[in-house]
């Protein structure tokens, strides 16, 4: 749980004067029962809060967590009128494939077409989008293809879409080893490890990328219910082994890649935020070219990569001053 030191920096950072929630790591999440729809190649699983009629805002988490991450967020938007929308990622929670045979592809076009998906089954034809690790990715993926269904964006650690080749380009030895469960992934062990030690590993990468989080065991066995969907190994594997090139994407998204390869420039209001997990880029100056509208950074000193659960009261300011 954030210390009241480390929220009150988040919160002099986001210029807030008026506090929007009181996080709290073991409240039980205010959304009740989860809604399904079908949409494109799934049957997604969602949280939803706030009126119906409401501007609508998109959350969407990350790997290794849940829609949790979000369990105070919500509230608060949904209490100035947001329309608040927390869908399962494929191979999370109760979102399950429609059909057997559908590749379990993790790579970021199917993850960012599930999004416009999940929309068109739901009639929305604008939405906010906001989003932390793979949610982050997809955000800024929905926003730089399709800049007409997305109002404004929130990304935590920036630009975050995914260049194969230049991918392949080595990082310092330090920054490699940050990335070992990538590697790890890439093995026949990886995916036995994964498999077996579910929740000890990802229990491993709370604690490695938020470690002055100090979650109780609650709130991570709440999320840890999210991975027992059996497509959730197949689903982790293949996006890192596709980020590696090890392993291939599925050719009905070969055009929305070809057009993410180029790195297209994102043209909606944006707010970035950094916090101590992106390390040299937490100034944002690597990636402030790839957005060309109206643009803020923030930076969050003491806070891991969890943000919207790590510092919630920035996290839903930054959404609401978006737009």
């Amino acid at each position: 749980m954030i210390s009241r030191r480390q929220f009150s920096r988040a919160l002099a950072v986001a210029g807030v004067t008026a506090p929007l929630l009181t996080p709290t790591a073991t409240a039980k999440p205010s959304w009740g029962e989860i809604k399904q729809v079908r949409a494109g190649l799934l049957n997604i699983g969602y949280a939803e809060l706030g009126p119906a009629d409401g501007p609508v805002t998109i959350l969407l988490h990350g790997w290794p967590y849940d829609i949790h991450s979000y369990q105070d967020v919500a509230p608060a938007l949904a209490a100035r009128g947001r329309r608040v929308l927390i869908p399962y990622l494929r191979g999370y929670g109760p979102t399950r494939f429609l059909h057997a045979r559908t590749v379990r592809n993790g790579q970021q076009a199917a993850l960012g077409s599930d999004v416009i998906a999940f929309m068109d089954a739901l009639k929305i034809r604008e939405a906010t989008v906001a989003g932390f690790d793979w949610g982050a990715r997809t955000a800024c993926i929905t926003a730089a293809l399709w800049p007409e269904r997305v109002r404004a964006l929130v990304s935590v650690s920036g630009y975050l879409i995914v260049n194969l080749e230049q991918n392949q380009e080595p990082l310092s030895p330090q920054a490699e080893l940050g990335w070992w469960y990538q590697y790890y992934f890439a093995t026949e062990r990886g995916v036995k490890g994964y498999t077996q030690n579910t929740y000890e590993f990802n229990k491993l990468i709370w604690k490695l990328a938020s470690p002055q989080w100090n979650f109780d065991d609650a709130t991570y066995a709440r999320s840890a219910t999210a991975w027992q969907n059996p497509d959730h190994v197949a689903i982790v594997v293949h996006n890192y082994r596709w980020r590696l090139q090890l392993a291939e994407g599925e050719h009905r998204y070969d055009g929305l890649e070809r057009r993410l390869a180029e790195k297209p420039v994102i043209s909606v209001p944006t707010i970035t935020i950094a916090s101590d997990f992106d390390g040299p880029n937490k100034s944002g100056a690597a990636y402030r070219k790839q957005f060309s509208g109206r643009y803020e950074h923030r930076v969050l000193d003491g806070i891991g990569h969890n943000v919207p659960q790590e510092a919630p009261e920035a996290f839903a300011r930054a959404v609401l001053d978006v737009g």
